[in-house]
């Protein structure tokens, strides 16, 4: 008998949360290590959302159990924030409020598929997608991209993968790790195929304020009509309003699977904390220049990002639209001779990178694209260009030794 019970014995810890404790770690060390690693904004959360959950503190009703769904009002504020969006009209019995994104990722497919059911999930992918689906029961299917189509999937490349066990599609634009951001002729191509074969779509629209130059947000749920209700938006604060620490993400679909959602969160976690509660309402309703001052320092570091990695010799950088990650192309440093070293792998060149330039970057092999890496400007200016020099360097140090 096992002591721990396979399902989690299988799963291992995040790559980007394993990269970012190295970091702090050697940090802590003494040394000065500038991280790539986590998705994490390096704003502080705006001082209107941390004041109004200052008041809820102070606030009696926000010291007990609230409704397991999340509060009626902030409910209410994220229905009508997702029309305005662009997203659908939906109903407040359609939204589930939920301790993070993350959980509302998991709880997505908890609710949709069963043991042996089939996820397709375009590659590259964030972390914890295929984690999560195994840990559902379901069966994750990587259905590959690279660069050459700035890492978008392709209704062929679905094709070929969906068999008759296929019963979703995982669906990400604005994209972590690439940054990609599908148009929005090719978001609705991609959701009438999913609505001729008959599948459901797990669209995460996390990033959604975050996109550069002229690429646009799509909510596939609306340019794709033809889906009916087999669909699923999950979302969140964290990212545009700099909120990951307060854990507040929501789910949306139909009322049966938000309900059975509900139902599982009830023995899981019961309501989120009330008073992040309170402060995503203040976050949704209050002002909006705060993300938009972020946003521009993104768009600054992104085309910063972007010319300094592809100045370095044998790396290469497509161009990212959305959210605050490049994916630079490292598969022109590996299985050569550098000096006298050879890295076989994007995990050993990644390794080396952080104990001799240190810097941690998360390589592509946590993402299913190995020979890639995803870096992460969501830091300051100051640290994003000493990393990047520093991985010049490095290069330039093993390649004339």
């Amino acid at each position: 008998m096992n002591r721990v019970a396979q399902r989690l014995a299988a799963i291992s810890e995040s790559a980007t949360m394993a990269i970012s404790n190295r970091a702090s770690v050697m940090r802590a060390s003494g040394l000065d290590v500038i991280s790539f690693g986590a998705g994490e904004p390096d704003f502080p959360t705006p001082d209107h959302i941390v004041e109004a959950a200052a008041a809820a503190c102070r606030d009696p009703r926000n010291h007990k159990y609230t409704a397991n769904a999340g509060l009626p009002e902030l409910r209410g504020v994220i229905a009508a924030v997702t029309a305005e969006a662009g997203g659908p009209t939906v109903e407040v019995n359609q939204i589930l409020v939920t301790n993070g994104g993350k959980q509302a990722v998991y709880q997505a497919f908890a609710a949709l598929l069963d043991p042996g059911d089939e996820a397709l999930v375009p590659a590259p992918y964030w972390v914890t997608y295929p984690d999560a689906i195994a840990l559902a029961g379901g069966i994750p299917v990587p259905v590959p991209t690279d660069d050459s189509t700035g890492f978008r999937v392709t209704v062929e490349a679905l094709e070929a993968a969906c068999t008759e066990r296929t019963k979703l599609l995982v669906f990400v634009s604005p994209s972590n790790p690439t940054g990609a951001v599908y148009t929005a002729e090719e978001t609705r191509t991609i959701g009438q195929w999913a609505a001729r074969r008959g599948i459901w779509v797990v669209t995460d629209e996390i990033y959604q304020h975050l996109v550069y130059g002229d690429s646009t947000f799509t909510s596939m749920p609306s340019v794709a009509p033809e889906l009916g209700d087999r669909w699923v938006i999950v979302n969140g604060v964290a990212k545009s309003y700099a909120m990951t620490g307060w854990r507040v993400g929501w789910m949306i679909g139909p009322a049966d699977v938000i309900k059975a959602a509900a139902n599982h969160q009830s023995h899981c976690t019961s309501n989120v904390a009330n008073v992040s509660q309170r402060a995503a309402l203040a976050a949704l309703t209050g002002p909006q220049e705060p993300v938009e001052q972020m946003r521009l320092a993104f768009d600054r570091r992104r085309r910063l990002a972007v010319e300094m990695l592809n100045a370095i010799p044998g790396v290469s950088c497509v161009e990212p639209h959305g959210a605050f990650y490049a994916f630079p192309n490292f598969t022109g440093l590996l299985d050569r001779d550098l000096g006298g070293i050879t890295f076989q792998t994007g995990l050993e060149l990644g390794a080396a990178i952080l104990e001799k330039a240190q810097v941690a970057v998360v390589p592509g092999e946590a993402f299913g694209a190995p020979g890639y890496a995803r870096i992460s400007y969501a830091l300051s200016d100051e640290n994003l260009r000493k990393g990047l020099e520093r991985i010049h360097e490095f290069v330039d140090s093993v390649s004339n030794t």
